[in-house]
C-alpha cells in the first residue's frame, strides 16, 4: 500500500514540477559527504558558497589532514556552525585516512546500503540524512533522504505517521518504488518550500491536495516563485 501511495505522490509531483535534473557525472562519495555536512542547518546558497570556499582552500582533501580546525572553520563560516562542521570534516577525513591509508571513500561503492549507513552514521556529525545523501547523490542508490521538508510533507499527506525525519526515512526505505529516489526526494523538497510550508501552507494550489489528509488545510492560493537550486546536485 505504501509503495503504491509513493508511486502516486511521485507521479503527481512530476506532473507539477517535472522530472528533476541531476548531475551527469556523480561526485565522489567523500566530496558528497563533506558537502552534505556543510548543508546542515543552513540554506543551499550559503552551503554551496562554503563548499566552494573549502575546495579553494583545500583543492585536495588530504590537505585537510594537516589543517587546523580554525583554518577549516574560516573557509566554511558562511554555512554557519563553523566550529562544529569544521570538527566533523576533519574527523571524517582523518577517519578515512586512518582506515584506508588514502583520503577516499570510493571503497563504499562495493558495500550494501545498510553497511554504508551504519559506517557513516558512526562518525560524529554524520546522521542518517547525511549518509543517505551520499547513497543517493554519489552512489546512485534508490533511496529518499529525509530532511525536515520531506518529513513534514509525507506526514501531512498521510503516508506516514512518524515523529522524526530518521523514522520517516526508515518507514519508506523498504517501500520506495524502483528508480524514483531522486525524483521524489527533490520534488518533495520543492513541495515543502513552495506549498507545504511549516506555517501558512498554500493548500489550495498544492499539487497533492486531491490525496492530502492534512486536516488544517488553508484556502491560500498562490503562484510561488519556484526555487530550483538544489545544493547536492551541484557538488
Amino acid at each position: 500500500m505504501l509503495k503504491t501511495d509513493l508511486k502516486k505522490v511521485n507521479r503527481l509531483l512530476i506532473t507539477r514540477f517535472g522530472i528533476p535534473e541531476r548531475n551527469f557525472k556523480m561526485p565522489d562519495p567523500l566530496s558528497m559527504l563533506l558537502g552534505t555536512i556543510l548543508s546542515q542547518n543552513t540554506n543551499d546558497n550559503n552551503s554551496f558558497q562554503a563548499y566552494k570556499n573549502l575546495v579553494n582552500k583545500f583543492p585536495k582533501w588530504d590537505l585537510i589532514l594537516s589543517a587546523k580546525d580554525l583554518e577549516i572553520e574560516k573557509a566554511i563560516r558562511v554555512a554557519g556552525l563553523g566550529n562544529q562542521k569544521a570538527k566533523a570534516i576533519k574527523n571524517v577525513v582523518t577517519y578515512v585516512f586512518e582506515k584506508k591509508g588514502i583520503v577516499s571513500l570510493d571503497y563504499l561503492r562495493e558495500k550494501k546500503n545498510e553497511e554504508i549507513l551504519d559506517e557513516l552514521t558512526s562518525l560524529d556529525g554524520v546522521g542518517v540524512k547525511t549518509a543517505s545523501c551520499v547513497l543517493l547523490f554519489s552512489l546512485d542508490r534508490n533511496v529518499c533522504p529525509v530532511d525536515t521538508h520531506v518529513h513534514r510533507t509525507l506526514n501531512r499527506i498521510g503516508l506516514v505517521k512518524t515523529s522524526a525525519p530518521d523514522k520517516t526515512f526508515r518507514e519508506i526505505y523498504q517501500s520506495l518504488p524502483d528508480g524514483i529516489g531522486h525524483q521524489i526526494h527533490t520534488n518533495l523538497i520543492k513541495l515543502g518550500r513552495m506549498y507545504c510550508k511549516p506555517t501558512n501552507p498554500v493548500c489550495k494550489s498544492c499539487p497533492l491536495i486531491s490525496i492530502c489528509k492534512f486536516e488544517s488545510k488553508t484556502n491560500l492560493k498562490a503562484n510561488p516563485h519556484e526555487k530550483n537550486f538544489m545544493l547536492l546536485d551541484h557538488i
